[in-house]
């Protein structure tokens, strides 16, 4: 160092303007992008309640009965705390191991899932940089493996996104529901899987 006198500084967010770091956005960019972190939200809460219903439905051998019983507790717990790219695997499990054949497209919905898991981490973490005059947004994300985020999205994206993930969400709630079962914490129709005493 050449020994010149460190001149330090702070930020004074008083004088930031209003709805800082968000001002430069339209207030619909950030509607429509908590719209998708919802949704988001939303299947995430899905595919836990459809282990729920496969796994409770899942039919053991009567000698193997204490031990299914025994990992179920732990399974469900894990469902209600994992994050989305575990719960697509263990939903997964869940409805290959249960008797009844696996729905139509199965393969390729756990694959859009898996698709759209990337897309939440980008949408939930990402640094939203200054839009461009077009009202695209480039989010600083990178993942573990190094990856730099490099597409930019405006509200009709975000908007697609938004739709495609309420669309999964109800194929998974539809592969419960196709079985005549109610899907889990709703009124829906169909025979509920579990009762209060």
């Amino acid at each position: 160092m050449s020994g010149d006198a460190i001149v330090s500084h702070i930020i004074d967010i008083r004088k930031a303007p209003m709805d800082f770091p968000t001002h430069r956005h339209a207030g619909s960019f950030w509607e429509q992008l908590g719209r998708c972190v919802a949704t988001f939200g939303f299947l995430e809460e899905v595919l836990g309640k459809a282990i729920f219903a496969f796994s409770a439905t899942t039919e053991v051998m009567v000698d193997e009965w204490e031990a299914a019983y025994a990992a179920w507790l732990p399974q469900l717990k894990k469902a209600l705390s994992d994050q989305l790219g575990r719960l697509i695997d263990s939903y997964a499990s869940a409805v290959r191991k249960h008797q009844a054949p696996n729905p139509a497209g199965f393969d390729e919905v756990i694959a859009e899932l898996r698709a759209v898991a990337i897309m939440r981490n980008v949408i939930c973490h990402g640094s939203w940089r200054s839009p461009d005059v077009e009202g695209r947004s480039l989010p600083f994300f990178t993942n573990t493996k190094g990856d730099i985020w490099e597409e930019p999205m405006d509200v009709t994206y975000l908007a697609s996104l938004q739709r495609q993930t309420a669309e999964l969400a109800a194929y998974v709630m539809s592969t419960v529901t196709t079985h005549g079962w109610q899907f889990p914490g709703t009124a829906g129709p169909g025979r509920p899987i579990w009762t209060r005493s």
